[in-house]
């Protein structure tokens, strides 16, 4: 066994002695390249905004709802974080930053290339980053060349989530509004023809009176339930809790200039050791050949 390892000492020696020169030029040429590298690759800084999504749909029913019991000083729930997700990574939103930023421009994109939209959604994908937290927050990252420029974006996602937020929401709210006008409108006819079968019929008094009762209750209550919604619609209330708005990063970061050097480095001196011990395998094997 010690026999077996000295002699694999010294094979490497040998080799060392032999490829030092050429070990050492491709190892310095590494080191030189990849420095020359990591110094020609633009800088990037990162901007990162957090906040919690909250449904602000529901405050006005935890203020004026009697039997409403959700408490508006929560925060969102699991769902409503997955709603804020897909707000934010959304077409609309993406054209909208493109739009404000000019991004097309920013990013060098040619208007008259046929792949435009292709390139700019790569661009996008690859620099703007959502995601969720452990504890129920959302992540807007930016990482742009221009300091200052990540952070107005991360803070405009931010900030128009909660446009997008509401412009979704009302249209909902007054489709709901619509629907509940229309039914409350039912029931005033049918409160209408309750009253007028009691002055035709007073022997059901009785009964009429209960049916007109119970159907102005469930009036008023469609009435309360469409003021709220109307309310809701109307009232500009933040969908969100913001936590940490974006700033501009002081430090850069991407690329780590010292592991670009060290695996450049580190890489080329491998895959010349490789070439070097597979030259030498085919010569001695070539030598062997001829011996026999």
């Amino acid at each position: 066994m010690e026999q077996t390892t000295k002699k694999h000492n010294n094979a490497t020696i040998a080799f060392v002695a032999k490829w030092w020169k050429v070990i050492t030029a491709v190892l310095v040429l590494g080191f030189a390249a990849s420095t020359l590298t990591a110094f020609l690759i633009k800088p990037m800084y990162k901007s990162t905004a957090v906040f919690f999504p909250t449904s602000s749909n529901r405050l006005s029913k935890a203020i004026l709802g009697d039997r409403y019991t959700y408490d508006f000083l929560d925060y969102g729930d699991e769902e409503d974080c997955e709603y804020a997700m897909q707000i934010l990574s959304s077409q609309t939103m993406r054209d909208t930053v493109c739009s404000r930023f000019n991004l097309m421009a920013h990013y060098a994109i040619d208007e008259n290339d046929p792949h435009k939209l292709y390139k700019f959604q790569k661009f996008y994908r690859s620099n703007v980053t959502v995601k969720r937290t452990d504890n129920l927050a959302v992540e807007v990252s930016v990482m742009d060349s221009d300091p200052q420029w990540a952070a107005d974006i991360a803070n405009f996602i931010t900030d128009y989530y909660d446009t997008l937020s509401r412009a979704v929401q009302r249209e909902r709210m007054m489709n709901a509004s619509q629907l509940m006008s229309g039914a409350a409108a039912s029931l005033r006819c049918e409160i209408a023809q309750l009253q007028d079968s009691l002055n035709a019929t007073p022997r059901n008094a009785y009964s009429l009176q209960q049916r007109v009762s119970s159907k102005c209750d469930r009036l008023a209550d469609l009435e309360a339930y469409t003021a709220v919604t109307l309310n809701d619609a109307a009232t500009q209330v933040s969908h969100k809790f913001m936590l940490d708005r974006a700033s501009a990063a002081d430090k850069k970061a991407y690329p780590k200039r010292l592991a670009i050097i060290l695996a450049g480095g580190i890489g080329a001196l491998l895959i010349c050791i490789a070439v070097l011990v597979v030259l030498e395998y085919v010569k001695n094997d070539d030598l062997r050949i001829k011996e026999d």
